[in-house]
């Protein structure tokens, strides 16, 4: 920590505080507004990814809180950037993601006036930000800075909106630094986990959601083994699949859009739900019907690190606040009598089973639920699988299998362009690991320019574009609503293996089932970016129904 009476700029200062605080890698689109901060990054040890949109950057900084619990970095430019980068905002909010967005700003001199590019940011980002901060002084930049940190990581995590006018980073200050943030937590108290044995004892039919950020490996495996001994079958919340090993005999399956009917029943059915983690918002409830709002059928026990969680919609007969980290480490020693039984989590895992084998055959020669398990056969356990949202994900959440943590970056918020960029950073944090990134036609092309940011830092990871020309998510809810009257969900596409050669990488079109196994050795075995463009029938619109059974089921 660098003592007081040295005079620094404060682009310095602020670099000073980012290094201090752990910060190894940060994106940004370069401004004006923050010149000096780019001046002192040049003599700093923090790895640069330079992006070709703020939207693309916030996402990095997003995955990158994802992969590592610490707040992940980006920089964009005031006015027309910043609003760019509330893509990522928004996701992180809903993801819980602890997240940093610093924001350049007109002069302090000029604010109030609508100067060039001037916006409130308070105002802008007031209703999904945690916290927004203008900082108006060198000198408090190493206190500000360290409480974005902690606020970022407290708690429910989320992201928070450093605005920083172009003046102070060029201010001179003798200020101190502050020193790393360890974010604060909370622990169950034994009247809570004796109360939580007591429930689990008595429960016929108990049931576990895990979800939610604040996860390691080690809780991960914690709840796994709390599980097997207490005979308690386990569902991932949506997009969580990574938080308990589908291989597990307790695995249940994951919560998403169009869930396992069994899944859903065995929830509804339940006398204790153990909910770990996550809030069961409108996707993993399927719409709030799992859990009657406001008070459950079921007994639930809701474990959640933001005291603002526990009974803002569901009323808990018993509310717990920790992070399930801290939860974890006392699952061990709790008292659930001789309960466990085996019988209940092994026949929800075979419903699982039999649920995500097998994908019917589709309309086409391009068989996406035979990939899928291909791919899930062939990629490491530790592989990361990045998406964004579309109905091409569906197939990820049935067919794929995540055994480990860590290895999947998805938006709960279902935001488009999500999965090339957050791939870009996975890959980037995690260069040893093999990086997928899935997106829909419609979906790459709202971040498909950060593929030349992957060429430009020779980021070898793997997109798999599946192409079926339309919009397929809405146009699904199209055809269930308005058979037969298709409007403004048609796309015609570039050749996406051409762009991928275009922008220095590898790229293939993949046409058959047959073609895709070759097509992705050859991209792995590259070495460069890759893009495999598959095209999908587009009768083939999810991994359940086709247009036709839509139209015919809208009929009736």
């Amino acid at each position: 920590m660098r003592a007081q009476g040295k005079s620094r700029s404060g682009g310095r200062i602020l670099v000073d505080q980012l290094q201090i605080q752990g910060v190894e890698r940060l994106s940004c689109v370069p401004g004006e507004s923050f010149l000096a901060v780019l001046d002192a990054l040049y003599d700093a040890s923090i790895d640069v990814l330079v992006c070709r949109q703020e939207g693309g950057a916030a996402i990095m900084a997003e995955a990158y809180g994802k992969l590592t619990g610490r707040p992940g970095v980006c920089f964009v430019t005031r006015g027309p950037g910043s609003m760019n980068g509330s893509h990522g905002i928004h996701i992180a909010a809903q993801d819980s993601t602890p997240m940093i967005m610093f924001v350049g700003q007109v002069e302090r001199g000029m604010r109030e006036r609508e100067a060039f590019q001037e916006l409130d940011y308070k105002a802008v980002f007031g209703s999904i930000a945690k916290w927004v901060v203008e900082i108006d002084s060198a000198e408090r930049i190493p206190e500000l800075v360290a409480r974005a940190f902690r606020v970022a990581t407290q708690g429910r995590p989320g992201p928070v909106v450093v605005s920083l006018p172009e003046d102070i980073l060029t201010e001179m200050s003798d200020t101190a630094d502050a020193p790393r943030v360890e974010p604060a937590d909370t622990s169950p108290s034994d009247a809570d986990m004796k109360a939580l044995g007591e429930l689990v004892k008595a429960a016929k039919k108990p049931f576990m959601i895990v979800g939610g950020s604040r996860w390691s490996a080690a809780a991960c495996n914690a709840v796994a083994d709390f599980a097997a001994r207490a005979g308690i079958p386990v569902a991932a919340s949506f997009r969580r699949a990574q938080l308990f090993p589908a291989d597990h005999p307790n695995f249940a399956g994951d919560l998403g859009i169009g869930p396992n009917p069994k899944l859903a029943a065995r929830i509804k059915e339940a006398d204790l739900l153990l909910l770990v983690g996550g809030r069961m918002s409108e996707t993993p409830s399927s719409a709030y019907t799992l859990i009657d709002v406001p008070t459950p059928k079921q007994k639930l026990v809701h474990v959640h690190p933001g005291a603002e969680e526990l009974g803002r919609v569901y009323q808990p007969a018993l509310a717990i606040q920790a992070s399930p980290i801290a939860f974890a480490t006392k699952l061990a020693a709790l008292d659930i009598g001789s309960r466990g039984n085996a019988e209940e989590a092994a026949t929800a895992h075979a419903d699982y089973l039999a649920w995500s084998d097998n994908p019917r055959k589709l309309p086409g020669r391009f068989q996406y639920g035979e990939v899928m398990c291909w791919l899930r056969d062939r990629l490491p356990k530790d592989a990361i699988i990045c998406n964004g949202a579309g109905n091409y994900a569906g197939w990820i959440h049935r067919f794929f299998r995540f055994n480990q943590f860590g290895t999947q970056l998805a938006p709960t918020s279902g935001s488009m362009g999500y999965g090339l960029p957050a791939a870009v950073m996975a890959k980037r944090q995690q260069s040893g690991k093999v990086v997928i990134a899935f997106a829909g036609d419609g979906c790459f092309l709202m971040n498909g320019q950060e593929f030349a940011t992957a060429v430009q830092y020779d980021i070898p990871l793997i997109a798999i574009v599946v192409d079926n020309g339309m919009y397929g998510t809405i146009r699904m809810h199209q055809e269930n609503n308005y058979p037969h009257r298709v409007s403004s969900t048609d796309l015609k596409n570039p050749d996406f293996a051409a762009l991928a050669h275009a922008y220095g990488g590898h790229g293939e079109r993949v046409e058959t089932t047959e073609e895709f196994q070759p097509a992705f050795e050859r991209a792995l075995a590259s070495g460069k970016p890759a893009i495999l463009h598959c095209l999908l029938d587009p009768q083939a619109i999810t991994a359940a129904r086709t247009i036709d059974e839509l139209r015919a089921a809208a009929k009736t």
